[in-house]
């Protein structure tokens, strides 16, 4: 086995309210979740896994910023220094009339920004192979994994034996 492999026990469920009630029975017996694979978003997960608010907001509030300023300082700029134009009796510099293309700017921006964040932090770039469990997640199965990579025969058993007490359909051991 490659050093950089994982060995994965995971557990397919067929409803969202049965991988829920899993997830809330392995955080009471302490047990590590490496992982929770859901084929679409499922309302109430998040508190129970632990997991905080993401921060990506505040990102692209500030890639948000970045725009604005960039659209706005170019525009006065340009419209004052490299190109002055005179337009219709306009002064050179009519900020009313950089609103718009401000507004498309701080949009475009924080877009983009967190775009290239999310799939910086999530490893998601053309080219990468995803490393899927089970095909079926992303379709109709939800799925709790764990990292027994280290782990003893015991603790694998103990797995097993929690997969079987919250009714998971199909339990599977996989390399990725």
């Amino acid at each position: 086995m490659a050093s950089n492999s994982k060995k994965v026990l995971y557990g397919l469920y067929t409803d969202e309210e049965d991988l829920k009630s899993a997830v809330k029975t392995a955080g009471q017996s302490h047990l590590d979740i490496m992982d929770v694979y859901t084929p679409f978003p499922v309302h109430g997960l998040d508190p129970i896994l632990g997991l905080k608010e993401s921060r990506l907001h505040y990102l692209g509030f500030i890639y948000g910023a970045i725009g604005a300023s960039f659209g706005f300082l170019a525009m006065s700029w340009i419209f004052t220094r490299d190109w002055p134009v005179m337009f219709g009796g306009k002064p050179y510099w009519a900020v009313p009339a950089f609103i718009p293309i401000t507004f498309e700017m701080t949009v475009l921006f924080a877009a983009w920004g967190m775009t290239i964040t999310f799939y910086t932090i999530c490893g998601m770039w053309p080219g990468v192979k995803a490393k899927t469990l089970d095909d079926r997640i992303t379709d109709d199965k939800f799925c709790v994994a764990f990292d027994v990579t280290d782990a003893s025969d015991a603790d694998v058993d103990n797995l097993k034996g929690f997969f079987t007490k919250t009714k998971a359909a199909e339990v599977n051991v996989k390399n990725i």
